[in-house]
């Protein structure tokens, strides 16, 4: 079962992603968390977290980000320059996913 972690940059309540993810896993062992591998917020936590108790954890940065070992698309797709239609590829490729 895959599950997204995904939301504001300004999301701050660490705890609650910490206390879903500890319960996600003890329910559902062969879960693995998506996100979309933003820097601060929401999607921070669920990467914090998922490593830490050792959940399949993969993301979908937007093309201008640089690849990283938890990107689920090929190095290619990365380091792109800026634009703001990345993020809604990004938001498509993660839920089709």
């Amino acid at each position: 079962m895959k599950i997204a972690i995904i939301g504001s940059r300004t999301y701050t309540n660490k705890k609650n992603i910490q206390n879903f993810l500890f319960r996600l896993k003890m329910e559902h062992p062969n879960v693995e968390i998506v996100s979309g591998g933003a820097k601060d917020g929401a999607d921070k936590y669920a990467k914090k977290f998922a490593l830490e108790f050792k959940v399949p954890y993969n993301e979908f940065p937007p093309q201008h980000q640089p690849h990283n070992m938890y990107c689920v698309m090929e190095a290619y797709n990365y380091g792109k320059p800026y634009a703001v239609g990345y993020y809604h590829k990004r938001n498509k490729d993660l839920v089709k996913y």
